[in-house]
């Protein structure tokens, strides 16, 4: 694999150094459209991630050893890089976890086991993720709780007056997308909050499509909760986080037991440390939250409204030069003065399956992108397909990738239809 370094020429993010992947699949240079799935990383985090296991590989919190100590510093200095990332008033309100699903999975189990009973309501939309619809399902199963899902507009977004509407006493928690991993769509969380507390309702955003994406101010959407991933934001795999206000997280009990969590174990009980200790049982991913904190330094270096507003551009670049082919059917709202599209787009061609298009794509021309439901099969049976294709970009790609995967998905279509 060969890094280039290239100097983006978009308005947006003109003159920034962003490397650039140019390995070679099938014959073909690499073109990287799977970012919503999860990103390339820069060197900076690989060195990152190189040097803790090199330098200074040990435990954290546990140790007064040199090593020990220069650990602990790398972690918790990987949570506060975080916390100002998201603008948490404390850096205490980030918990580590091994990834987005597993901070989905640790409100359900804490908050919701302990607060939800017979008769309360969980409000979703159809276009949530299953790491959000599945642990509410089990919850809901264990607690007699109901869910309650808002479904699309004729413009294939979630219909936040219908959302509104559902919003009532019962309401206990909501749980919802940020920016949808399929649809492209934006919700207005600061909107949805406001209605959610003004009964008594907390709010828990997904937002592994946003926080990688754009600046998010947790403060500012003043939700509950709050999960990301770290792979999908430039970082390692294996590691993400939970933001939760702390008067919330002190008020939960523990997810998982065992080391690290407690404040004192005797045989007949224990006692349990302050958030976050209390949600991070074991030996962490210390070297992963580190290289999570090299990251959010790489984003920041670049700058948040910079990849936004670049992401933007580019996913209308690539909706429109989707939508000038034939036969052609995407998902989503269209782009227009007032209506953004994250830059992904999920599509499919008449009478050719998208895992067709996904193989031939990739052997032929190497392009990835991908196929299937995108772990969000209430949608696609709502939109009346089982599966569809998805491009997603990042910041680290170009227009020219726009056009060679344009030009390769012709190549497709035309060698399918052939058959036809």
């Amino acid at each position: 694999m060969v890094i280039l370094l290239i100097l983006v020429q978009s308005s947006h993010i003109k003159g920034k150094l962003v490397e650039y992947n140019l390995q070679e699949v099938n014959g073909s240079r690499l073109v990287y459209l799977d970012n919503a799935a999860t990103s390339q990383k820069p060197s900076l985090v690989l060195d990152c991630l190189r040097n803790y296991y090199e330098s200074f590989n040990s435990n954290v919190h546990r140790g007064i050893h040199h090593l020990s100590a220069k650990a602990t510093d790398e972690y918790e200095l990987a949570r506060q890089k975080v916390a100002t990332f998201i603008n948490a008033s404390e850096s205490r309100e980030i918990v580590f976890t091994r990834n987005a699903t597993e901070a989905i999975n640790l409100v359900a189990y804490s908050w919701g086991l302990s607060n939800l009973k017979s008769g309360d309501e969980i409000l979703l939309t159809i276009a949530e993720h299953h790491s959000a619809i599945v642990p509410w399902q089990f919850v809901a199963q264990k607690t007699g709780a109901v869910l309650k899902f808002v479904t699309l507009t004729e413009e294939e977004v979630p219909d936040v007056e219908q959302l509104k509407s559902l919003i009532l006493k019962k309401t206990k928690i909501v749980v919802l997308h940020h920016v949808s991993n399929a649809l492209g769509s934006f919700l207005a969380i600061g909107d949805i909050v406001q209605w959610a507390h003004d009964v008594g309702a907390k709010v828990l955003v997904d937002a592994c499509q946003s926080v990688p994406h754009l600046p998010v101010n947790v403060q500012e959407l003043d939700a509950d909760f709050l999960v990301a991933s770290s792979h999908k934001m430039c970082g390692p795999t294996g590691i993400g986080f939970l933001y939760g206000k702390s008067k919330l997280l002190s008020s939960m009990p523990p997810f998982l037991g065992g080391g690290e969590m407690i404040a004192d174990v005797f045989l007949d009980h224990s006692t349990y440390a302050e958030p976050p200790s209390r949600f991070e049982a074991g030996t962490p991913a210390i070297g992963e939250a580190i290289g999570l904190g090299a990251a959010v330094d790489y984003l920041s270096g670049i700058g948040m409204q910079n990849i936004h507003e670049y992401g933007l551009e580019l996913g209308v670049y690539l909706y429109d030069s989707l939508q000038a082919l034939p036969n052609v059917r995407i998902y989503g709202p269209a782009p227009s003065e007032t209506v953004k599209r994250a830059p992904l787009c999920a599509f499919n061609v008449e009478n050719i399956h998208p895992t067709d298009i996904a193989t031939f794509l990739d052997q032929q021309h190497g392009v990835a992108i991908r196929s299937g439901h995108h772990c969000a099969q209430p949608l696609h049976r709502f939109l009346g397909v089982n599966a569809s294709a998805r491009a997603s970009l990042h910041f680290y790609n170009t227009k020219d990738d726009v056009d060679r995967f344009i030009h390769a998905l012709k190549d497709t279509i035309s060698f399918f239809n052939s058959f036809q």
